[in-house]
């Protein structure tokens, strides 16, 4: 018999926090997820689902506080979801983010005695975001901006969010007073009808330049002039407006089709002393003051020296490759986006890196060919996105038996699953750190070292 009941409210103890930042209480050992919660709340909850398994419940009321809760300086936080864990003291929430780490590389991975030699966060977690994107849409008969409230698309109307730059607030209150003056209506998804979907911001940290991106359900915006005035007068920091055409039923933030308005087509951004021009499709690390400290940890670990060959698989526009092409002889990058790899040969020529080479395909196609004709890289750099590697590549790394293999991941049960692969074929784990990209949410990256057995043992697969 399952002991709750839906509708009906339970006093509950909150016993830990679960991968995606729920807290976890049981009623008669039967697990209930609680949104909002900390490890050693007592509180009082709705249960509005059960399932075989589990229930899912709501916060009514705090009997008694966690020593780990905080006061949340959102008035949103609560209906955005966006930050999962701002009602929670930061150091708590690195502990949080280790312990989830840990506990996949123990239970997927198996890895039985597994620990994080570290976690490193932020001396200040707020405005670290360099790309926001603000949906757009009619509440209560006028045009707001701001974010979606949980497991929903009703908007939230707000004209700050903290984990951004402040200046995120006027560019969307701009486009609103565009919108409203000019008679230019917001996107509705139910109709398909309407032209302004989202307002989509980029901000180099290194130069101070804005790009604004505004998705639009139209090849052309009416009164374009206007709009691009107010944005302009905002401040001579933003450099670059660009339509981007969504004329599709679909949720993507961003389409392959751009057309700039004003400015510039892209802006520039440095990391590790590496300068990158980056576009509106550009994939770059949000928070770059965390992701220079990430990339000098992944090359710290690979030991990377001028007669060494290194392969980047998921390299994006060439962020870590470009940066370990300064110390190796020679380096490969992979990555399934054509444009991104265009990106990253243009970043390479732009910065003088003549000793890197990137190629456009999946990698499970392209690794196991390369591997196939002879590349045999004496370092391997993973970075995947989400939902980790696939077993043709790593099957194709395990072959090329490279002496190291330092892996980047978003996705502590993807990457335990993969070290579990590597680890059986001959690679032991022999360090890890953790990094906090995202405060305030439930995301980490962790970087992690694995090394082949000096004998060099391991069979050819």
């Amino acid at each position: 018999m399952i002991p709750v009941e839906k509708n009906k409210e339970y006093t509950v103890t909150i016993e830990n926090i679960s991968s995606d930042g729920n807290g976890i209480a049981h009623i008669d050992g039967f697990a209930v997820f609680v949104p909002q919660t900390a490890a050693g709340d007592t509180a009082e909850i709705l249960i509005v689902k059960v399932l075989k398994r589990f229930a899912y419940g709501k916060l009514l009321k705090i009997i008694t506080p966690s020593p780990l809760r905080c006061e949340s300086d959102c008035a949103h936080y609560k209906r955005c979801g966006g930050c999962q864990l701002r009602h929670i003291k930061y150091d708590a929430q690195l502990e949080i983010k280790k312990d989830i780490i840990e506990n996949a590389m123990r239970r997927i991975g198996a890895f039985e005695d597994f620990a994080l030699d570290g976690i490193t966060g932020m001396d200040k977690p707020e405005r670290y975001r360099n790309k926001m994107v603000f949906p757009i849409g009619r509440a209560d008969g006028k045009n707001v901006c701001g974010f979606y409230a949980q497991r929903s698309h009703s908007i939230i109307p707000l004209t700050d969010c903290a984990i951004g730059d402040e200046i995120n607030g006027r560019i969307t209150g701009a486009v609103l007073e565009y919108m409203n003056e000019n008679g230019v209506s917001a996107y509705d998804e139910s109709s398909h009808t309407g032209v302004i979907r989202r307002v989509f911001t980029r901000k180099s940290f290194c130069s101070g330049e804005i790009m604004v991106v505004i998705s639009a359900n139209a090849r052309k915006l009416p009164k374009r002039e206007k709009l691009i005035a107010k944005l302009r007068n905002i401040s001579d920091k933003i450099v670059s407006v660009i339509l981007n055409i969504n004329m599709k039923r679909n949720n993507l933030v961003i389409t392959d089709e751009n057309v700039t308005l004003w400015g510039a087509d892209r802006i520039s951004d440095t990391l590790c002393g590496i300068k990158f021009m980056i576009s509106p499709q550009s994939f770059f690390q949000i928070n770059p003051v965390q992701t220079e400290k990430l990339y000098q940890k992944a090359l710290e670990y690979a030991e990377i020296d001028n007669g060494m060959s290194v392969m980047d698989i998921y390299c994006g526009i060439g962020t870590i490759s470009l940066c370990a092409a300064k110390l190796a002889k020679r380096v490969i990058g992979v990555e399934i986006v054509a444009k991104a790899i265009a990106d990253a040969k243009e970043n390479a020529e732009n910065n003088g890196i003549q000793n890197a080479e990137f190629y456009a395909d999946s990698a499970g196609n392209l690794v196991p060919r390369l591997i196939a004709r002879g590349e045999t890289p004496d370092i391997v750099i993973l970075d995947p996105p989400r939902k980790g590697s696939d077993d043709a590549t790593l099957a194709a790394i395990v072959k090329a038996m490279p002496k190291r293999i330092v892996y980047v991941s978003c996705n502590p049960s993807t990457l335990a699953r993969d070290a579990r692969c590597l680890a059986d074929n001959g690679y032991t784990i022999e360090k890890s750190q953790a990094f906090d990209l995202f405060p305030h949410t439930m995301h980490v990256e962790t970087v992690l070292l694995m090394s082949r057995a000096d004998n060099g043992s391991v069979e050819k697969a």
